[in-house]
């Protein structure tokens, strides 16, 4: 009888340390997948976070490429114009130039670096105007009249006197009843570029 017991007390000491080592392994093996989820969701989280700044970095490259491919430059074919307004004689000399190559495609700050004396009055790819303030008198005032059967330009000076610049060779039947009119009183004309113009319009 005692030995029947004996028999049953150790079955169930084995019964209850299986469970127990079950109920041990259970519980380990529930902690090791709660701390893998764990570790997962902060490893999907922060590749989430990475794939939003590579994608917010690349975003803010491609608007700088995109800034800086929109950029107004100077083209080739830019018309280059400077114009100097003399405080003496209250005139502005515009003076038509051809492009400088050491200014094509430039931006605006890179020509201002370059002409630092000069204020950017326009500025596209197409056209440059630069302008700057002098003191004293521009020396390019001349008035066109008719002498006789020529076309003849004198340079105005300082004392409002008039000395005689060119004579043109231009012969008055080449030019209009109005022109002729004109004439009489004198074509009053400020720089020499200005002053081709109206001498190429009368040809």
């Amino acid at each position: 009888m005692k030995r029947i017991v004996i028999i049953l007390i150790a079955v169930g000491i084995v019964i209850a340390t299986i469970f127990t080592s079950f109920f041990i392994v259970n519980k380990q093996a529930s902690k090791n997948n709660k701390s893998d989820t764990i570790v997962g969701e902060i490893a999907q989280e922060e590749e989430i976070l990475d794939e939003c700044t590579d994608e917010y970095e690349s975003m803010q490259a491609q608007n700088i490429l995109e800034t800086n491919a929109s950029e107004e430059r100077i083209s080739p074919n830019c018309s280059f114009t400077q114009k100097i307004y003399y405080s003496g004689c209250k005139h502005t000399i515009s003076n038509y130039l051809e492009l400088p190559q050491d200014v094509v495609n430039l931006n605006k700050e890179e020509l201002q670096e370059q002409y630092v004396d000069w204020e950017i009055e326009k500025f596209s790819s197409d056209e440059v105007i630069l302008y700057k303030e002098k003191q004293g008198e521009c020396g390019e005032h001349f008035v066109v009249r008719m002498d006789g059967e020529n076309v003849v330009i004198y340079k105005i000076l300082q004392d409002n006197k008039e000395e005689l610049y060119e004579i043109t060779g231009i012969s008055p039947e080449y030019l209009t009843e109005n022109d002729k009119i004109n004439m009489k009183n004198g074509i009053y004309v400020n720089g020499k570029q200005e002053l081709n113009r109206l001498i190429e319009d009368f040809e």
